[in-house]
C-alpha cells in the first residue's frame, strides 16, 4: 500500500489540475507491475511500478529507445523517477495478441503485422547496442533445465552419466545458436508481449533484449508457450518471414532448409529453458500458474529433437521425465 501511495503522490504531483483513478492493468513474471490511470475525461495511461530494489527500469528505457527509433510501436515515456522505480507511459490498450487470437476466426493479419514490426526491429539492429546473446547466456538459460525443472520439479535420479550426456547436448545447441547471423532480439516476442491496437502490433516487456541469433524471436512467436497453431500454419509464417526478410536485406541464410535447421535449434534451448523458467516460477516463486502451459512447451521440444540425431539423447532424457510425470499425476 505504500508503493501505491507514493505513486499517487507521484501522479499528483505531475497532473495537479486533474482527477484520476487508479487500478491494476497487469503483472508479469517479474516483480514489475502495472497500474492504469484513468483521469475524468477518459484518457488512460499507465505507470509501470518497478521496485529498484528487485528491478532496474534503465535496460527497459534504453530498449524502448531503440525500438521507438527504429519504428516499433512501443510505449511512449511521459515520466519517470528512477530512484523510486516509477514509469509513466502511454497505454497500449488492454488486449494482448494471446486475446485477440483467441477470439479470432483468422490469425494471418495479427501475424502478418508481428512479422512485419519484428523486421522492423532487426533492420535497425546495431552489434553495440545491446548486450551480447552469447555462450555464457546461452548455457546460463539451459541449466535452469536440470537446476530447476530435474532438480525441483521432476526429481529423478540423475546421475554424471546423464549430466554428461545432457552438457554434450547443450554444447551442440549453443555451437549452432551462435552460428546463426546476430540481430537485435526481443527474448519475449509472443502473444501476452504484442498487444492488438488495430495496426502495428504494441510491443511490451522488451527490457532482457540482447544481440543474437536471427531465428530467436521467431521461435517465440510461431511456438509460442501460451497458443499453438498446426505446423503447416506456422510454416506458411516461417517462410513468409524469411522472403520478407530476405527482400528487406536482412542477414537470414539463402537457404530455406538452413534456415529451419536454426529455427528449430533455437526453438529447442528455448523450450529447455523455459522449462526451467517455469518450474523456478512455481517452486521458487510461489507462481504456480505457468505450470498449465508446460505441456505445449514439452511438446514443441519433443517434435524438434525427434527430428535431429544430435538431440535423441536429450529426447530420451524427456522420455524419462514424461513417464515420472505420470506417475506423479501430469500428463506431460
Amino acid at each position: 500500500m505504500e508503493r501505491i501511495k507514493q505513486i499517487q503522490d507521484w501522479l499528483a504531483a505531475q497532473f495537479p489540475e486533474r482527477l484520476f483513478t487508479l487500478a491494476p492493468a497487469s503483472n508479469d513474471a517479474s516483480f514489475r507491475s502495472y497500474l492504469r490511470v484513468t483521469f475524468a475525461d477518459g484518457e488512460t495511461l499507465i505507470v509501470m511500478d518497478a521496485p529498484p530494489a528487485h528491478e532496474d527500469v534503465r535496460p527497459w528505457l534504453h530498449v524502448q529507445q531503440l525500438f521507438s527509433s527504429a519504428g516499433a510501436n512501443v510505449p511512449a515515456v511521459l515520466a519517470q523517477d528512477l530512484a523510486r522505480g516509477f514509469l509513466l507511459i502511454s497505454d497500449l490498450g488492454s488486449t494482448t495478441y494471446l486475446a485477440a487470437l483467441t477470439a479470432a476466426s483468422d490469425p494471418d493479419a495479427l501475424y502478418r503485422a508481428a512479422i512485419d514490426t519484428l523486421i522492423v526491429i532487426q533492420h535497425a539492429s546495431r552489434p553495440d547496442a545491446l548486450p551480447a546473446y552469447d555462450r555464457t547466456l546461452l548455457k546460463r538459460e539451459l541449466d535452469l533445465f536440470p537446476d530447476w525443472y530435474i532438480g525441483k520439479h521432476v526429481p529423478i535420479n540423475f546421475g554424471n552419466e546423464q549430466r554428461n550426456a545432457l552438457a554434450a547436448v547443450f554444447d551442440k545447441i549453443v555451437a549452432v545458436n551462435l552460428a546463426e547471423p546476430q540481430v537485435s532480439v526481443h527474448r519475449d516476442y509472443h502473444s501476452r508481449n504484442l498487444m492488438d491496437t488495430g495496426a502495428a502490433p504494441g510491443v511490451i516487456d522488451f527490457q532482457d533484449a540482447v544481440y543474437g541469433p536471427i531465428s530467436y524471436d521467431l521461435v517465440s512467436l510461431l511456438k509460442d508457450a501460451y497458443i499453438e497453431w498446426d505446423e503447416e500454419r506456422t510454416l506458411d509464417w516461417l517462410v513468409r518471414y524469411w522472403e520478407k526478410a530476405r527482400k528487406a536485406g536482412l542477414p537470414v541464410r539463402a537457404d530455406f532448409g538452413e534456415f529451419f535447421r536454426d529455427y528449430e535449434w533455437m526453438g529447442v534451448q528455448r523450450h529447455v529453458k523455459v522449462l526451467g523458467i517455469f518450474a523456478r516460477l512455481c517452486h521458487r516463486d510461489g507462481k504456480d500458474g505457468y505450470l498449465k502451459d508446460m505441456p505445449l512447451v514439452a511438446k514443441y521440444l519433443r517434435t524438434a529433437c525427434s527430428r535431429y540425431a544430435e538431440l535423441f539423447p536429450l529426447l530420451r532424457l524427456l522420455d524419462q521425465l514424461e513417464n515420472r510425470q505420470v506417475q506423479v499425476g501430469y500428463t506431460f
